[in-house]
């Protein structure tokens, strides 16, 4: 970790704390058991995350951003705090869809909410107030952020439509529609690169031509994330991810991967996919079976093609000399080395 990433991520976390302390008193005046709610989510949010995403606000801004100033900074780190809590939200209700009782490397909050209550119903029934509380909180620290009038109206509506974007990929995920590319542009990118490299940019005051240049950027970038991703999930060590191995399989996730054994693999390591795809009670042995078949195949290493295709294509797009700031474009291509050798 260098110097801008820790002090990015030590000043959102910090912000965070501060602000769960605030919530904390406010539900204790409500309730004894009030505070339980903000609890939950706090747990969540402050345990073993990247940051990513504020890491990605800062970049876009300081790729555009000529003289830094110090009230931006503040209202950038809320920005981040906010994407985080964004992310929380749609964390919380992601495990219970899918049935994931882990996340990073701990329960996921609906499990941890039944076990606290001794109730599975009640234990998700909390767990949807609290990814609700979430998304409230993420909403009202976007409005907490102090920035002029035009850029913070931007912000805004570039938020809101992250926000919209993300909840169609979900959808489409859901129904398991046939454009892996699709639910990859929507449900990750829109909100992990994406949106966040554009929020700083519209906070920085960024021109059309910036804008073009970094949504050129994080557009691929994006889609790379949810690649590694896509390999993680079936070739991934469980203490790094917090997720069991395999889990993507048993969760019958139509991924990248997936979709490249399909046209790989011989008829009989076919249905050995077929038969784990989607089955909580496939064994581990069966899903070492189908993740040996997968790289044998080639199905691995195309999707790693397609992985350093994308990174290829985002480092292309710095280049296109729109003026960005240098210090904020290597803080860009920083952010695209973590994502691209990143093992959680």
């Amino acid at each position: 970790m260098n110097a801008w990433t820790e002090q990015v991520i030590t000043c959102v976390n910090a912000r965070l704390t501060r602000f769960f302390d605030e919530k904390q008193a406010q539900a204790q005046e409500i309730s004894p058991r009030a505070p339980e709610l903000v609890q939950a989510v706090a747990e969540l949010t402050m345990r073993g995350a990247k940051r990513m995403r504020s890491l990605a606000i800062y970049a876009g801004y300081r790729a555009v951003a000529q003289r830094p100033s110090e009230a931006d900074f503040e209202s950038v780190v809320t920005l981040g705090a906010s994407i985080e809590l964004l992310q929380t939200y749609l964390l919380i209700q992601d495990d219970w869809m899918d049935d994931d009782e882990e996340r990073r490397g701990g329960p996921s909050t609906h499990v941890a909410l039944a076990q606290r209550y001794g109730h599975a119903k009640l234990g998700a029934s909390i767990a949807v107030l609290a990814s609700d509380l979430a998304a409230g909180f993420a909403f009202e620290l976007l409005h907490a952020t102090r920035f002029p009038e035009g850029r913070a109206r931007a912000a805004h509506d570039a938020f809101t439509r992250m926000h919209f974007e993300v909840l169609c990929g979900q959808q489409l995920d859901l129904l398991r529609h046939e454009s892996v590319h699709l639910i990859h542009h929507l449900k990750t990118g829109s909100y992990t690169v994406r949106g966040p490299v554009t929020l700083g940019a519209l906070v920085g005051d960024a021109s059309s031509a910036q804008l073009d240049a970094l949504t050129g950027f994080a557009r691929p970038l994006g889609i790379a994330f949810q690649l590694r991703d896509d390999l993680l999930g079936t070739f991934g060590d469980s203490r790094s991810t917090g997720k069991p191995a395999g889990n993507d399989l048993r969760e019958g996730k139509n991924t990248a991967l997936v979709a490249a054994g399909r046209a790989l693999l011989a008829v009989t390591e076919r249905e050995q996919l077929d038969a784990v795809l989607g089955n909580p009670n496939a064994s581990a042995g069966a899903l070492q079976g189908v993740a040996a078949a997968l790289e044998r195949s080639g199905a691995r290493a195309k999707v790693e093609t397609m992985l350093n295709d994308q990174l290829s294509e985002a480092r292309s797009a710095l280049q296109t000399g729109a003026r960005l700031e240098s210090e904020g474009v290597n803080m860009l291509l920083e952010l695209l080395d973590r994502i691209a050798v990143r093992d959680r």
